[in-house]
């Protein structure tokens, strides 16, 4: 989008606001959306599914309030899109897959769907990801690569891929996506958005597709933080809480953090030098925590998929099928132990909120990598890419922690993000840190110009 309303800054609030002052139509905004998607998105393949007449249905709708002085919802003509596992009326949730093309087209929106109707939100379609969620790149061997609008060379991240890049791209303002190890964190710091993956348990995931229950959140992009907030309180169904972003106490995670490349710890720095945070702390056996989330992952992730591996495996993405039907094996007490573990680790975590109120980490190793590519080469230790690019983010799926993801640009280099981890249910405090970080220009997430 490139009118004035998609100025970079708190984009879907200013779009409402202009929407109810009548400075612009509802329809207008909608057909400027599906008219950058048809001419662009062809570049990202981000979109899998555009729901024109649905989008222009709702448009019209808002139209028509406004005109008989009602009072117009928060997100009034907003456009949004939302991953492929979400349920949209009339369509078959994709997940990602060959085999749910199959399925019956969905009888109602998820539930997180209809809380964005509700608020005014104008829904223009599904977008790309990894099959069945189970991936940090978005290379769908099914649907194709979603491409990172700053370097289509590149990966946008996953599993959210396609939610990120509609972002980036600047089709729409606001995605909805899902995080079970990092599927929006990653992303996010891929294409260099805010992201959030909120406290395990905290928005339905009614309508969506799921993948590991022990872990599955459903989560939210934005290109501001205020934006990422108001979308949050219509999913949430509740105002936030103000606090003060100055007055928390903010630490650095060390040790196993400190993994990442010579751009992830720099950005980690500018972080944590805006907040004052001199304090760098450890959470202990974080490498064992990542290993137990990984069991818990493949074993619930595969069982899940049982029926579908024995019957068509052959229809499955070939980068998936065999993580999953590993997954099947995985002994019974090896899953109990690493459930065990869980627990241990979240007592280890609250420890440091005991006296800790946000601890800083990076998002991902490094930035966006080039399609295709296998492995990659941090601090001079070659690793695979694809398993790897969630090494920050599963040990805190793991135990559920919310999580804002703020970008950090620096001129001449790919966008990388980090990540601000609270303790259960403080996003309230999160966001306002975001929010602050973007106001002094620390973390900033400009639409890319096609």
């Amino acid at each position: 989008m490139k009118a004035p309303l998609m100025s970079g800054r708190d984009e879907a609030l200013a779009i409402a606001a202009a929407i109810r002052q009548g400075e612009v139509s509802a329809v207008s905004v909608t057909e400027q959306a599906l008219a950058e998607i048809a001419q662009h998105d062809g570049r990202y393949n981000s979109f899998t599914t555009v729901t024109a007449s649905r989008a222009l249905q709702e448009a019209a709708a808002i139209d028509a309030a406004r005109k008989r002085g009602e009072t117009l919802p928060p997100l009034a003509g907003v456009p949004y899109a939302v991953k492929n596992l979400f349920d949209i009326a009339g369509l078959s949730t994709l997940a990602g897959s060959k085999i749910n093309q199959r399925h019956p087209p969905a009888t109602a929106d998820a539930q997180l769907v209809h809380l964005m109707q509700q608020a005014g939100a104008v829904l223009l379609g599904a977008l790309n990801m990894d099959e069945y969620a189970y991936g940090f790149t978005t290379e769908n061997h099914h649907y194709g690569a979603s491409r990172n609008p700053h370097d289509p060379s590149r990966s946008a991240g996953g599993s959210s891929g396609g939610s990120a890049a509609a972002v980036a791209a600047g089709f729409v303002p606001l995605t909805l996506g899902s995080d079970t190890n990092g599927s929006v964190r990653v992303p996010s710091s891929m294409c260099g958005l805010f992201g959030l993956k909120p406290t395990y348990g905290r928005l339905s995931l009614q309508g969506m597709f799921p993948f590991v229950h022990s872990f599955d959140h459903a989560g939210l992009f934005a290109r501001s933080a205020a934006d990422l907030s108001a979308c949050f309180e219509v999913l949430d169904s509740q105002p936030l809480a103000p606090t003060d972003p100055l007055s928390n106490r903010v630490a650095r995670l060390g040790g196993y953090f400190e993994q990442g490349d010579a751009q992830a710890q720099a950005a980690v720095t500018a972080v944590c030098d805006a907040l004052q945070a001199s304090k760098t702390v450890e959470l202990p056996e974080v490498a064992r925590a990542r290993s137990a989330a990984y069991l818990i992952t493949a074993s619930e992730g595969g069982n899940r998929h049982l029926e579908r591996l024995r019957t068509q495996a052959n229809e499955f993405d070939p980068l998936v099928m065999p993580r999953l039907a590993a997954g099947t094996i995985v002994p019974a007490t090896w899953y109990l132990q690493a459930q065990r573990l869980r627990r241990w680790f979240f007592e280890q975590a609250m420890q440091l909120f005991a006296h800790h109120d946000i601890l800083i980490a990076p998002a991902t190793p490094c930035c966006a990598q080039p399609l295709g590519q296998e492995e990659m080469v941090i601090q001079g230790q070659r690793m695979p890419l694809r398993p790897n690019m969630g090494m920050f983010t599963q040990p805190i799926s793991f135990i559920g922690l919310p999580v804002v993801a703020v970008p950090v640009h620096v001129p001449g280099q790919l966008p990388i993000a980090v990540q601000l981890i609270g303790a259960p249910h403080q996003e309230s405090r999160l966001l306002a840190v975001a929010h602050w970080l973007q106001q002094q220009s620390v973390c900033q997430a400009p639409v890319v110009r096609h």
